[in-house]
């Protein structure tokens, strides 16, 4: 049984309703799964956008959209960043050096976890995640 891990972008496009996700998730929907840095990171993209003074006329359909997003989250597994994670995560950064820039950051951590228990990374964003040494990738979008 494969375990596949969406990121954060592909469980942004689910909740946004990307019909060829959605179809995919729903094919696998018992080996799916997310991880706690994309938990983070959703979480943090609303958090900007509530506390936004230019969307304040906005908050209804925020709200509404965080809901959404707890909603989801209740259905679904949540891996964590375990020691195991948190091992690779420093080999990683050790081996291999152009994977530290702070802006691949969550990304790596996202990996780790991934490689942790030897699953799938679905996602759009090859051309980070395609740096990762034996990481398997998908991108259901296509």
């Amino acid at each position: 049984m494969t375990l596949f891990i969406l990121d954060t972008d592909s469980a942004s496009l689910f909740l946004a309703g990307n019909q060829k996700l959605i179809y995919r998730v729903t094919q696998e929907v018992s080996n799916v799964v997310t991880t706690i840095v994309t938990i983070q990171e959703l979480f943090n993209g609303w958090a900007g956008r509530v506390n936004d003074p230019a969307e304040a006329n906005n908050l209804v359909r925020i709200y509404g959209k965080l809901w959404q997003t707890t909603e989801f989250l209740k259905t679904i597994e949540i891996l964590t960043f375990s020691e195991l994670a948190n091992t690779y995560h420093q080999h990683l950064l050790l081996e291999h050096k152009s994977l530290s820039k702070k802006r691949l950051e969550k990304d790596m951590r996202i990996a780790a976890i991934v490689l942790s228990v030897g699953g799938t990374i679905i996602t759009r964003n090859h051309k980070d995640f395609s740096q990762v040494p034996d990481l398997k990738i998908e991108d259901w979008t296509l």
